[in-house]
């Protein structure tokens, strides 16, 4: 029984000569860094190491779009969409997913209105140096859209984007390849191949104020179809945040080759949390 209680006691000693006030596992007596937050990592000198708190964000953003040409078609028609996107961010990581509806007002052949196929993609971002941000992205594109041929497949996509910050200016580049599951399929006398491809952008942004962001880009892709040109376009981006949660964006694309629309318009709305 006493050397239970002297245990006890010698205890209690311990106990009450230990003291931290900011809870890093440092005694005050030594802690060089007081009043570290409560989610840091600390060095034995109770200094800070790394934060363990992660940046955790949501978005949803509702678009439509106009568009003088159904891709998935390859016809030159009148084609309005509305979409909606989801973006999850963690730190540099981020999940992504996305889908449309569109209708057409002629597609010969196809229904006039249905699913676009479906996105859902990683990315993660690298910063080397303080002014330029990599981005590493990998993605799945799920087949919703109904194809009358049946040979609609899961596509697979790798992506590198790049974005170098000068002030309140950036200057930016993308490489996009996807690899085209869809089978080749022979329509009435007529045999539709398909190909992988490769897509390509580069252009230049600045910030007019810090709420208001624009850009102008070119961007050029292979067609999904092995028989039609190579897409083109020249494009024009605006992005406005309207308070703490909520921001637009409009984009106006203009066709520099055949095989893209002559003119695309898109406005979107979203909402941050």
């Amino acid at each position: 029984m006493r050397k239970t209680v002297s245990m006890l006691l010698l205890c209690t000693m311990t106990l009450f000569a230990f003291t931290d006030s900011d809870l890093d596992g440092v005694d005050d007596s030594v802690d060089k860094c007081p009043n570290t937050p409560i989610m840091d990592l600390v060095d034995a000198n109770g200094c800070s190491i790394k934060s363990l708190i992660t940046s955790e964000r949501y978005d949803i953003i509702f678009g439509l779009s106009y568009s003088e040409l159904n891709y998935r078609l390859n016809e030159k028609t009148d084609t309005y969409t509305s979409s909606f996107q989801a973006d999850y961010y963690r730190d540099d990581f981020s999940l992504q997913f996305s889908t449309s509806y569109y209708t057409s007002s002629d597609s010969t052949g196809y229904d006039s209105n249905g699913m676009n196929d479906t996105t859902i993609a990683a990315y993660y971002r690298f910063k080397p140096l303080s002014f330029l941000s990599i981005y590493a992205g990998l993605g799945l594109i799920l087949p919703t859209y109904e194809s009358d041929l049946g040979n609609n497949n899961t596509d697979y996509t790798i992506s590198l984007n790049f974005s170098y910050s000068i002030d309140d200016a950036n200057l930016f580049a993308g490489y996009n390849h996807t690899l085209v599951g869809d089978d080749d399929v022979k329509s009435g006398s007529t045999l539709v191949e398909y190909q992988n491809t490769d897509a390509f952008s580069i252009g230049t942004g600045y910030y007019f104020t810090p709420k208001l962001y624009s850009s102008i880009s070119y961007y050029q892709s292979d067609s999904i179809y092995k028989s039609v040109e190579t897409i083109r376009n020249l494009s024009f981006y605006a992005f406005y945040s309207i308070d703490s949660y909520w921001f637009a964006t409009a984009s106006y694309a203009m066709g520099l080759s055949d095989s893209t629309s002559d003119n695309y318009l898109a406005m979107r709305v979203g909402y941050y949390f």
